[in-house]
């Protein structure tokens, strides 16, 4: 099911799935729309009451005037939740949606249950990329976006010719944003996920730092999986997801990272 939403920074549209359970959204990637969630959609609604809002210039949403701002995307995401969840929800974001979503948990933690960051990162493309100078050869026109063009062009309300606009802007974004530092990261207070293929489009490092920056956060990293991991082993990624959204942390035999938690949680002993 899907309808628009008028939020105080842009017209939404979104999807709900399934209606039991915890409120968990879903957040897609940049250039994409709630259709590379397809893979996650069935299995994460037998648990829980999704929705699949797109973003400002993403999918069906109309754009908004200005360039865009991974800080606006994070408004509007925590407005959305007020005004569609009503309370606090679980926040499944992938690649660009990741980001928001840990910058909803940074901002607004008020509203947020339990982050999955698939594919994040907290620098600009340029510091963090395993493919240095991949922005240089992306263009609005240029083959490797040939498939985002494929997907704006099917559904947006701005018609094909807006196209190269939304893409010119995005590029933009990603040479600029977003620009968090690990003591911003550290002020995450929220479960966190950090998921990640093994040969993602992002230095291993630069994941690292994210998953060690983000006080008891958990990392898993799917072998023999790219950026896109959600939909190339979707059955191991919806497992992992479920695994960490339905259960408490496991506490473990020898924790080195979680020793100071541990200690405090068995009242000064480990």
């Amino acid at each position: 099911m899907g309808d628009y939403v008028d939020l105080p920074g842009v017209r939404t549209w979104y999807e709900t799935e399934g209606s039991a359970g915890e409120p968990l959204l879903l957040l897609h990637g940049g250039f994409c729309t709630n259709e590379t969630w397809d893979p996650q959609r069935a299995d994460l609604a037998a648990e829980y009451h999704v929705f699949l809002p797109e973003r400002r210039g993403h999918g069906r949403t109309p754009d908004v005037p200005g360039p865009f701002s991974y800080q606006d995307m994070a408004r509007d995401t925590a407005d959305f939740i007020e005004m569609m969840v009503g309370g606090p929800a679980h926040l499944v974001g992938w690649s660009d949606g990741a980001i928001v979503a840990l910058l909803v948990a940074l901002t607004r933690p008020d509203v947020v249950r339990k982050v999955v960051a698939i594919g994040a990162n907290f620098r600009p493309a340029p510091e963090c990329s395993a493919a240095p100078g991949l922005l240089d050869h992306m263009t609005a026109d240029s083959p490797a976006m040939a498939s985002f063009r494929e997907m704006y062009v099917a559904v947006s309300p701005d018609g094909p010719e807006h196209w190269p606009v939304v893409a010119d802007r995005l590029l933009d974004m990603y040479r600029r944003e977003p620009d968090l530092s690990t003591d911003d990261l550290a002020r995450i207070g929220v479960p966190t996920l950090v998921l990640v293929g093994d040969d993602d489009m992002l230095t291993l490092e630069h994941t690292i730092a994210l998953y060690r920056a983000i006080q008891g956060a958990e990392l898993a990293v799917v072998p023999g999986a790219s950026h896109a991991l959600t939909m190339e082993k979707p059955a191991v990624v919806n497992r992992i997801v479920l695994d960490f959204l339905g259960n408490d942390p496991a506490p473990t035999l020898f924790p080195i990272r979680r020793a100071e938690a541990a200690a405090a949680a068995a009242g000064g002993h480990v």
